[in-house]
Parts: C-alpha cells; sequence; structure tokens
C-alpha cells in the first residue's frame, strides 16, 4: 500500500510544505497507515485513530521542537511519530530496539515528556509552561487530555494553578459520545469569533476604555463580563474551566481539519491560559473500533481480513480467570463488591458486572479514589476486590498505607499484570507492587496457575480477612506451569531430587523459568529442586527451615531488587543462622526496555539460561 502524501513527510515541520488542501487526504492515509501497522504489530488502535485530524493540525500550526507537545496519556501519539520522521520505526512499534508505543524524549527532541499514567501530563505542562515564562523561551505548550483523565483528581489541581500562563493550550479530547449538536454552525461561528485576535483586541480595548469612565466605568464592564457569562452558560456550559483562568473555546469537531487549523493559528496570540474542546470519535476509521471502541483500545495483532472484536482479557487469561471466579464468589457472597479504574475489560471485572452489577463500580481514571472508596465499603461490613493493573496501583499507595492498612480493613487487591509486561515499556512494567505491599505488611500471594489463582482467591474472600493482595501475570497460563498441581501448601517442593544440594526458588510466572533452569543444570551435572512460593509475603512458615538443607540458593522474582521478596528471604536466611551461597536474580529498573517477556527476562538475567550459568559459575569458582 502507498501512502504518497505521508511518504513526503521524513523530518518535523515538512507537513507544512503540503498545501492545505491535501490534509483531509493525508488524514486519510495516516488513519489507513495506522490501522494497517498496528493490525501487524500490535499497540493501541482507537484511541490513535480518533485524534489524527488533531495532531495534523497541531503540526500545520506549531514548530517542534521549540513548541511542547505532551500527551494524556501518552499511547495516542501515534500521528506524532509518524509526522515527526518515525515513519519507519513503526516495523518494530514497541518491540526491542523499535519505536516505543509511547512519548519518548530518548527517540526525539519532539517528544516533551515520557508519559504512560493517565491525568498527570497537565501538571507536567503547566510546569513546562512556567520555566519558558521564567527562561523568556518562546513557543507554546500544548497538552492533549482524554476525557477518561478527567476522572483523575490530578487534572483539577493542575488547572488550578495556570495562573495567566498564556503560553498554555490545554486540549480537551472529549470522545466519550458522537458529535454534540453544539457543534454546529452557530458554534464553529462563535468560535471562530472567539479565536480571532481581532476579537481579543477589541474586547481588550473596550474594556480598557470603559474602566476609564468615572464611577460608573468599572461597573459597567463588569456588567458585560456577566452578560457574557450568562450567554457562555448557556451556551458553552464552559464557567467552570473559565473561573480557573482558562480562555473556553468550543466544542469543536474534532475530525475537521481545517477548522481546527483555523483555530489553533488564531492562538497563536492569546491573552490567557487556552482550554480547547474537541468532540472526537474513538476508532474513527475502522468499523468495528468505532462501535467497540474499549475492545479495540489496545489489541495484539489482528487479521484485518477476518476482524472479531479482540478484547483486552482474552477468553483465555489470568485476567478472565480472575473475573469469572469473583463473580462466582458473589453468587455466594452478597457482601463481595467489585472496584475497577477504567479497565473492567483488562481486569476481567467485566464478567463480574454482568452477574452484579449493583455491586461492581468503574470509578474511572481514579486510583486513589478507587482504594478509599474500597475502604469506606470495607468499614462499612462488606468486602470489597479492588483489580487494577500493578503499575497503576503505585498511584495509590498513600491510600493503602492509610486508608486500608492502618484501619487493618478488609480490602482484597487483586493486582494485575503482575511482573514483566510487553509491548509498553518502563512505564508500565509491574515490578513495584510485592515491595510496596510488603513494606506495609499486607500479605500477599502469587498463583502460578489459573487452578492456584481460583483456589487463593476462594480463601483471600471467604476466609483471610484484613489488607491482603494476590498478583498474576498478563495473558494465559504457561504450559509448564499450568501442569503443576494446586497442593493448597502456601509452597512447593517441584518434585524433590534425593541429596540435591541447590534451590532454585521463585514464584508466579517467573516459576517457569527456574523449571527450565533446573532440567539445563541436569543436563550440566547438577541436581537441583525447584521450590515454588504461592505465598510470598510474609514467608511462609518452614520455608526456612526446608531451605537450610541446600548449600546453595539462588532466588529468581520479576519484581525490582530493592524490597522486594529476594532481599527479605536473603535475610532470613542469614538470621536463622544459614552460611550458605546465596544468589539473588531480581529486575534492575535502570533499564527497562520496551519488549516481549522473554527478551525482558533475558535482558535482566531472569531468563533460565542466565539462572543456569549463574549456578555454574559460581559451582566452578568454588571448586577452583
Amino acid at each position: 500500500m502507498s501512502y504518497p502524501l505521508l511518504e513526503r513527510i521524513n523530518a518535523p515541520g515538512e507537513i507544512k510544505n503540503l498545501p492545505m488542501t491535501d490534509m483531509p487526504a493525508l488524514c486519510e492515509e495516516i488513519r489507513q497507515f495506522l490501522i494497517k501497522s498496528v493490525s501487524e504489530t500490535g499497540g493501541h488502535l482507537s484511541s490513535n485513530l480518533g485524534v489524527v485530524e488533531l495532531t495534523v493540525a497541531l503540526h500545520r500550526v506549531l514548530d517542534f521542537p521549540q513548541d511542547k507537545l505532551l500527551f494524556d496519556v501518552g499511547h495516542q501519539c501515534y500521528t506524532h511519530k509518524l509526522l515527526t520522521g518515525r515513519r519507519a520505526g513503526f516495523a518494530q512499534l514497541r518491540r526491542k530496539d523499535g519505536i516505543s508505543g509511547f512519548p519518548s524524549p530518548k527517540e526525539s527532541d519532539c517528544d516533551a515528556f515520557i508519559a504512560g499514567h493517565g491525568s498527570a501530563a497537565l501538571s507536567t505542562a503547566i510546569g513546562i509552561a512556567r520555566a519558558k515564562k521564567l527562561k523568556n523561551e518562546p513557543g507554546k505548550v500544548v497538552v492533549i487530555v482524554g476525557d477518561g483523565a478527567f476522572t483523575g483528581g490530578m487534572v483539577y489541581e493542575g488547572m488550578n494553578n495556570v495562573s495567566k500562563l498564556n503560553n498554555l493550550i490545554v486540549i480537551l479530547n472529549d470522545n466519550k459520545m458522537s458529535i454534540s449538536k453544539n457543534v454546529g454552525q452557530m458554534a464553529n461561528y462563535l468560535t471562530k469569533l472567539r479565536t480571532d485576535p481581532k476579537y481579543s483586541h477589541v474586547k481588550a480595548h473596550m474594556e480598557t476604555t470603559l474602566e476609564r469612565i468615572p464611577v460608573a466605568g468599572n461597573a459597567m464592564v463588569k456588567v458585560l463580563q456577566s452578560g457574557k457569562q450568562l450567554i457562555r452558560r448557556g451556551i458553552y456550559k464552559s464557567t467552570m474551566f473559565e473561573e480557573m483562568g482558562f480562555q473556553y473555546i468550543g466544542p469543536i469537531d474534532g475530525h475537521d481539519v481545517d477548522m481546527l487549523t483555523h483555530t489553533l493559528t488564531n492562538l497563536r496570540e492569546q491573552y490567557a491560559p487556552v482550554f480547547l474542546h474537541i468532540v472526537t470519535q474513538k476508532g474513527k476509521g475502522l468499523k468495528p473500533a468505532e462501535e467497540n471502541p474499549g475492545e479495540f483500545h489496545a489489541v495484539s495483532s489482528i487479521d484485518l481480513s477476518h476482524l472479531t472484536d479482540p478484547e483486552l482479557s482474552p477468553k483465555d487469561s489470568f485476567s478472565s480467570t480472575f473475573g469469572c471466579a469473583l463473580a462466582d464468589l458473589g453468587d455466594d457472597e452478597p457482601r463481595v463488591c467489585g472496584i475497577t479504574a477504567a479497565m473492567k475489560y483488562g481486569t476481567g471485572l467485566n464478567f463480574f458486572k454482568h452477574r452484579h452489577p449493583g455491586r461492581f463500580f468503574d470509578v474511572g481514571m481514579a486510583e486513589e479514589h478507587a482504594v478509599s472508596f474500597a475502604a469506606g465499603l470495607a468499614s462499612q461490613g462488606l468486602l470489597p476486590v479492588v483489580a487494577i493493573y500493578s503499575t497503576f496501583f503505585q498511584r495509590a499507595y498513600d491510600q493503602i498505607i492509610h486508608d486500608v492498612s492502618l484501619m487493618q480493613l478488609d480490602v482484597l487487591f487483586a493486582v494485575d499484570r503482575a511482573g514483566l509486561v510487553p509491548g509498553d515499556g518502563a512505564t508500565h512494567q509491574g515490578i513495584y507492587d510485592v515491595a510496596f505491599f510488603s513494606n506495609v505488611n499486607i500479605p500477599v500471594f502469587a498463583p502460578s496457575n489459573y487452578a492456584e489463582l481460583r483456589y487463593w482467591l476462594t480463601y483471600l474472600v471467604r476466609e483471610a480477612r484484613g489488607p491482603r493482595a494476590i498478583r498474576y501475570a498478563r495473558g494465559e497460563e504457561k504450559p509448564a506451569l499450568a501442569a503443576l498441581p494446586c497442593t493448597g501448601a502456601r509452597y512447593d517442593v517441584l518434585e524433590p531430587v534425593e541429596g540435591a544440594k541447590v534451590a532454585l526458588v521463585s514464584y508466579g510466572a517467573e516459576a517457569e523459568e527456574i523449571i527450565a533452569a533446573k532440567d539445563l543444570l541436569a543436563q550440566n551435572g547438577v541436581q537441583t529442586d525447584c521450590v515454588k512460593l504461592t505465598q510470598i509475603f510474609p514467608l511462609p512458615d518452614g520455608l526456612c527451615d526446608t531451605l537450610r538443607s541446600y548449600d546453595t540458593i539462588l532466588f529468581a522474582e520479576d519484581s525490582v531488587r530493592t524490597g522486594s521478596i529476594g532481599e527479605q528471604l536473603g535475610f532470613a536466611m542469614q538470621q536463622c543462622g544459614w552460611q550458605g551461597k546465596y544468589l539473588l536474580h531480581a529486575v534492575d529498573n535502570t533499564h527497562l526496555l520496551h519488549a516481549n517477556v522473554p527478551e525482558l527476562r533475558k535482558d535482566q538475567q531472569l531468563d533460565a539460561a542466565a539462572l543456569c550459568k549463574d549456578i555454574l559459575d559460581y559451582l566452578k569458582e568454588k571448586q577452583a
């Protein structure tokens, strides 16, 4: 497939060499390129299809990297990357040594800031805009914020501090509904009028002239301003934004590239921070994505000729197993409630919602609220289960400590996408939850297969009390782990070998690698035992006694090294008087790639080959 217009853009600013009349055709080429490319590599699809015209208009008007563009959340940056010379990189999108699926200043100086979590980019943009003011630097700072991010409170914290930053443009990408009735000829006319520099000059001149009239001048200005606010309240419903100091514009059609370009051109000259409200359609240009944008939010590679509706939670996954099991538990226990933060499909809670709609709560992109809300439910005798991705639980750490842990409330944290996560890179790795849950004394369980997930979820809902967490990997169970029986024990020695003096210890998805490493070591004449933990914090009773019989222990975990279970077990073995060799393999968070899980494990020396080599190197050194 050829893209004659898009192929003429190979560097920032080259879009301006094309005539404005070509922009609709360029937008169509970009949309078709994204559909074809993402169908082959996987990636975020719906959100990127929705912002094509907006991004094109921004690149027509702004000058990168002097002007700064930020995204909230960053996964809708694909068109921006195409227009800044990274088209060839899309063949390896989100893959090792390819381009990131999120903004990355390491890739291009046109990417102002990394952005993987929602509701945060506005605060960052305000900081960048203020820095430009302090340094007397020219240029605009534009931040695109999706309507979903407005369910997170940090957006409002930022809006409350814009403080006359007339180099800041906040664009609300409103894609929750079809083009509203306000986006008609009258609204378009008023928007053109209000963004015209002549309007601002006349407005300022009129107010200055009136204020010079003795006694009555200021009163007349206030009357005129009050009248304008009443009109805007009826037409724009915008008083909240204007009271925070913004010049509110919109809503306008986010797929009208001419209108967007005209509006942004006029906003080169602004007297206040601008709040530009555009309305877009998520998934535009791909009919199934238009009809089910949530299901096409993030996709694996798909066959465009036999297109089905891919869900974030496939039919066979830890997420769907969790969701179905929790729905079953909800049948018998009317106090169980399911809570998520804008990830109904991703966490599998869509199954719970279908069965128990009155006890399902999607609080939006507001993880802090989700945890405190759960604390309120628990304080009144209910049994809330908070299902959130590991990376997003980080946002609620304060609430986990203060609102749940201190009061020892009956809240179960279901930690999805735990451990190493493919594709999304540093911002989405689930490597910190073990450390922060254990450091506030919250018990943590890490099942390795579906049977264990169902067993321990049932236990944690029906029997365990107080704060508690269960963590599990993204995607489906691995064959080597699926073959393991669910013993109900808190740790298992897997097929022990008589006389083995080396123990390989792990938990969760990483247990796959110690099983494979055991086979590799056997091929090298070294007999080992594998010890798989299911309860990882506190360390299970009897574990240290079991491990005392080994001369060498290697612990492997796909969590951050500092503060996670590996360090805790090493210290516990030392405290019980064990004097053998302890080898620790954990995640070094100073270099996190976007790659698939096997590549991430290899990079972090968490693959079977690296574990085997470490044991062999030590034994060779010991014998020397």
